[in-house]
Order: C-alpha cells, then structure tokens, then sequence
C-alpha cells in the first residue's frame, strides 16, 4: 500500500492545538484502503466533556461512534482533537451528540453511522441521545455498544 494516501494529514504526527469550538476544528479525513468491502469501524471516548449553556457546569459523557466507511475514513487523531474541542463548548446533550454524527456524515459520507452518547446525571437524570443514519448493511456484525445504563448507588 502506498504512503501517498496518507501525504494530506494535518495533524498526525505534529503538535496540534486544541481548538476553541468543534466549528474551528478540522478533521482529516483519508481514501478507505478497505473500499468496497464492508466493514465496521468503532470509536469510544469515554471520557467525553462539554459545558452546560446555561450554568456553565461540565458535563461528562461515554460516546460510541460506530460507522460502516464508503470511500473515506476519518484520521483518529484529528477525531480526538474534534471531540476534544468540546471540552469548553455550551451545548445540550442532544446537540453535542447528533452534532457530532451529523459532521461525520458530512465529512465522510459513511456506508452507516450510529453514535450512543451516554450522559452522566445533570439534575440527577441522565440523558442518554443516540442517532443512526439508518439500517445497517445485513452483512457487516455490529456488536452491540455495550456501555451499561446509569445505575446509581444500590
């Protein structure tokens, strides 16, 4: 396999900044050395952090990203330093999940995506916001995302 699917990467390999929202964030994307053939990508970030827009107070989540590619698959890097632009960034939990699939679809033009994002409590009540872009291929195996509900003490 040639380098040169690789040569357009802008963060990899470099000391990239964080950047001050996800709308300033870029994310690299490369050719899928796999095109044609489906299979399943799964990205876990289970340390997840934006702020509430209306108290300013952090709020944590466990994100699973599955996505079946078509010709593009994002560079993980680049995806780390996307997630982590949130870290400062006033948005709801819904917006924060569907957000962040809808710019994945946008960027790449998946095959699939779904995404789990499993809220820790705001108010005492976790919100759990999942979005799929539809039916799954029938011969791709999409393990389930395993991240248990919230289960307080006892």
């Amino acid at each position: 396999m040639s380098d040169s699917i690789y040569e357009n990467l802008t963060q990899l390999g470099s000391n990239a900044e964080t950047p001050n929202s996800p709308e300033e964030a870029f994310l690299d994307r490369v050719p899928n050395p796999q095109s044609g053939i489906n299979y399943l990508i799964r990205f876990t970030c289970p340390e997840f952090t934006s702020v509430c827009p209306v108290t300013g107070q952090p709020d944590f989540a466990h994100l699973m990203i599955d996505y079946i590619p078509n010709e593009l698959i994002v560079e993980s890097k680049s995806l780390k330093i996307y997630l982590a632009s949130f870290r400062n960034h006033p948005a709801f939990h819904e917006d924060c999940t569907v957000g962040i699939a809808r710019r994945l679809v946008d960027t790449l033009k998946p095959i699939w995506l779904r995404i789990g994002g499993y809220w820790y409590p705001r108010g005492g009540i976790p919100i759990d916001v999942f979005y799929q872009t539809g039916e799954a291929p029938a011969d791709v195996w999409i393990p389930e995302q395993g991240v248990p509900p919230y289960r307080g003490r006892g």
